[in-house]
């Protein structure tokens, strides 16, 4: 059985190289991004600063993200999971309050509404974008509802006025998990805007990135005290502090009983941050380029789905999801994937298992009488149509051609197998 090289601790969320002998032509890279000269002067400039957290580089990081974005506030964190917790917490979601979510999506999104004892419930996704179907979650509105999280799969953005309207509707929040959506735009607003707070990814994989890293943009001011403290331990000054050491050096207070943990980016991480911001646009438009060549390459091919972009958005192609449909080949997507990755070397990956099968979920759901919960076009996309085919801004003209191919081959040569 093929087994993670052993360089990769990380696991899943680190990467996808194996030891199984195969010659890929084009791998999956979980780099996502171009780092040069302006990375290395950039590291080098906090190597000669007095402070190495906290400090010029994370002020500036944010007030260029907040000024890029076109929002008010922007609030570095270390992940955009930490950025999720703490923009749970400052809404002030609670045990037993509901929150819906898409199903296609990483654990983080559940994971910040579980941590804080909510309940999340689960409105399924369209079959063309995999976003989040608005319809779906007008249907899942509770008098337990409390927000909205919504996730721009891909890099294309939800439908995002009609979420908005039910929100207004029902008094609810709306949390935008944006961590595939670096430079994505619905109706010529950007992603992280529309929402109560947006919460972005600068993992490895992402459109910019510093490794590990997130934030947190809102145009909210009454719950810019609230992220201040929660992502820095309730840490700040007494009232009235006349000098820096009385009474102490800092007080600790609660946010509407709410505690937070240390989730601050630290200096290196924002002047990474810094130039990969300037390189988005370069990013971003490289990306688009290349989806939309393998879009072009794939039209005509009988039961393989291409990306399809809305015309209401801007898609920043952070995933190329290619749809297999299994009644059409006549073969089902394992099938293949399996002939795609060992005979033609191009290596896809599979993502989002839907939330609600992880066991832990399943138990956390079935102990507070949420169980059964099931989305039947999350469910079809994940275990039956869906592979993320590699998509990174280095991928050469070869590459794409290979990964053209590959796909070409691959649907011809499983074709009719599985009748």
């Amino acid at each position: 059985m093929a087994r993670y090289l052993e360089e990769n601790v990380g696991g899943i969320t680190g990467g996808y190289a194996f030891n199984d002998g195969v010659k890929l032509k084009v791998p999956y890279s979980f780099m996502g991004s171009i780092f040069d000269e302006d990375e290395e002067q950039a590291l080098l400039h906090v190597l000669r600063q007095d402070s190495l957290t906290s400090g010029p580089q994370v002020a500036s990081f944010q007030k260029e993200f907040a000024s890029w974005c076109g929002v008010k506030h922007a609030f570095a964190t270390t992940s955009c999971t930490t950025a999720m917790h703490v923009a749970t917490q400052a809404l002030g979601i609670g045990p037993g309050d509901e929150v819906i979510i898409t199903p296609n999506t990483f654990i983080a999104t559940s994971l910040a509404v579980i941590k804080e004892g909510g309940i999340p419930i689960y409105a399924d996704i369209d079959p063309r974008t995999y976003n989040i179907d608005p319809a779906e979650v007008a249907k899942k509105v509770t008098p337990r509802t409390k927000a909205i999280y919504v996730v721009h799969y891909g890099g294309q953005m939800c439908d995002m006025d009609p979420i908005m309207e039910i929100a207004r509707k029902y008094g609810l929040a709306v949390l935008e998990d944006c961590a595939h959506a670096h430079g994505s735009e619905y109706k010529g607003r950007k992603a992280g805007t529309i929402g109560d707070v947006g919460c972005f990814s600068f993992h490895s994989l992402k459109n910019m990135t510093m490794g590990e890293g997130g934030m947190i943009t809102t145009n909210r001011d009454d719950l810019v005290p609230k992220i201040e403290l929660l992502r820095n331990m309730n840490i700040k000054s007494w009232e009235n502090q006349k000098y820096y050491w009385l009474p102490s050096h800092f007080d600790v207070v609660d946010v509407d009983g709410k505690w937070g943990i240390n989730y601050r980016m630290n200096e290196f991480q924002a002047a990474l941050g810094r130039a990969q911001l300037r390189k988005l646009p370069m990013l971003v438009q490289r990306r688009r380029e290349i989806g939309r060549a393998i879009n072009e390459g794939l039209q005509g091919i009988k039961g393989i789905t291409p990306v399809y972009e809305d015309p209401n958005c801007y898609h920043s192609y952070h995933l190329y999801t290619l749809c297999v449909e299994q009644e059409e080949l006549g073969a089902s997507r394992d099938e293949f994937m399996r002939c795609l990755y060992y005979e033609e070397g191009v290596q896809g990956i599979l993502h989002y298992q839907p939330n609600y099968d992880f066991t832990g979920v399943k138990k956390y759901l079935q102990e507070r009488g949420y169980g059964g919960q099931f989305c039947p076009i999350a469910d079809k996309f994940f275990y039956r149509r869906e592979l993320n085919l590699p998509m990174h801004p280095r991928l050469t003209e070869e590459d794409v051609q290979n990964i053209i191919t590959g796909v070409r081959n691959a649907a011809e040569k499983v074709r009719g197998s599985g009748k």
